[in-house]
């Protein structure tokens, strides 16, 4: 309760101080830079560059022990989409969180009334690599969909114990060799995720090996059902990152 009534504060602040910023900020598009009405939007010629994928999510992938998984994507990974990632990523631009986590939350399918809100799991960033980046991307990411209403955070509900090489540039079954045994459950928060609906928040979907590495501790966990939530993922020519 201390936590939505902190949220809410947080809401309430930020609409009182949106004529101010705005006014200090103009709203720009972030990728061509011209005015626009809102902040974290796009302007109309730059939305007309993403690749929205035509359905509501990726056919079902089964994981071992059968547990199934669904994938929902904003966009295909092209330049505009690439730009605003490793803009967002790399570009140390974390306002992004927010313009690709509403893009994401669009994208989502409405909560069953009858079932407990799924849990927001972030895709994990080993330590040494969380402490040059400063930032999760994902976990920003799973913290602007909680805002939105779209599930309960657990930033922490899966570890990255294991360092692994970068996967830029690794096919599908080099980044699982890498990832293997790479990524668990934090011990703490099983009980937790057992019987829980669980989104896995991300910022691209590349081979998929990150996700499937991410389902499958979660299934080993008893989670009632898992699904990926991401801005942008690889299509069948798309390149990776």
């Amino acid at each position: 309760m201390r936590h939505l009534a902190a949220m809410a504060v947080v809401a309430h602040l930020s609409r009182s101080m949106k004529p101010l910023v705005d006014l200090v900020y103009p709203p720009r598009c972030p990728l061509c830079g011209v005015a626009i009405a809102e902040q974290a939007g796009l302007c109309g010629d730059c939305w007309g560059l993403l690749d929205i994928p035509g359905g509501a999510s990726d056919d079902p992938e089964a994981l071992p022990g059968g547990t199934v998984i669904r994938v929902h994507a904003v966009t295909y990974y092209n330049d505009a989409s690439r730009r605003l990632v490793l803009d967002y990523k790399h570009g140390g631009r974390i306002a992004h969180a927010r313009l690709l986590a509403r893009l994401i939350a669009a994208r989502l399918p409405d909560e069953d009334p009858h079932r407990p809100a799924p849990l927001l799991v972030p895709v994990p960033l080993h330590r040494w690599r969380l402490w040059r980046r400063g930032f999760n991307q994902a976990a920003l990411l799973a913290e602007e969909l909680a805002r939105l209403g779209k599930g309960t955070l657990l930033v922490d509900g899966l570890e990255r114990h294991r360092r692994t090489v970068s996967l830029g540039g690794l096919g599908r079954e080099a980044r699982e060799r890498a990832l293997a045994g790479a990524i668990r459950i934090n011990p703490r928060r099983r009980t937790r995720i057992e019987g829980r609906d669980v989104l896995v928040v991300d910022d691209v979907l590349t081979s998929g090996a990150t996700t499937r590495a991410c389902a499958e501790a979660l299934a080993q966990a008893g989670a009632r059902s898992i699904a990926v939530a991401c801005f942008a993922r690889v299509g069948e020519a798309g390149d990776g990152i």
